[in-house]
């Protein structure tokens, strides 16, 4: 039997951490990886860049040609952009780990969204039935806010 008064939908549902000492070390971990990781891929994006040019330059006529000096500058213009793209980042992420600092114990983050799906009845209260937060403390589901 259809029931003609619902309708199930999608609704973004917040993920909220409380700031532990264990969420803190957990986080910056998490954050200083990825510093790392950035830091090995600008190292090679430096060879990759360097690689591509000597190539290039065995390959080419001595001297070299305005062709191959717009190549070489081309290769040095990607490999220039793509090494902003990830010193942003990098940035970002060395931000994040300074604000991490400032944060109080106790205190509640947002961390993440996740989608889940509701059944919404005539007569339910739409903002109620979208407004859904996740709590957790220490990785464990401390509280679900919200209607359900």
């Amino acid at each position: 039997m259809e029931d003609n008064n619902q309708l199930s939908l999608k609704r973004v549902v917040n993920i909220k951490s409380v700031v532990t000492p264990r969420w803190k070390e957990d986080f910056q971990q998490q954050l200083q990886q990825q510093v790392e990781q950035v830091d090995v891929q600008l190292q090679q994006l430096d060879m990759q860049g360097q690689r591509a040019i000597s190539e290039l330059q065995k390959t080419g006529l001595q001297p070299p040609g305005p062709q191959m000096v717009q190549q070489i500058e081309n290769i040095q213009s990607q490999v220039n952009q793509s090494k902003g793209d990830l010193l942003n980042q990098k940035n970002q992420m060395l931000q994040q780990l300074q604000q991490i600092q400032l944060l109080e114990l106790g205190q509640e983050v947002v961390t993440g969204q996740m989608e889940s799906m509701f059944n919404l009845r005539v007569g339910d209260n739409l903002v109620l039935k979208t407004n859904v937060d996740i709590l957790l403390r220490d990785g464990l589901v401390e509280e679900i806010r919200g209607e359900i």
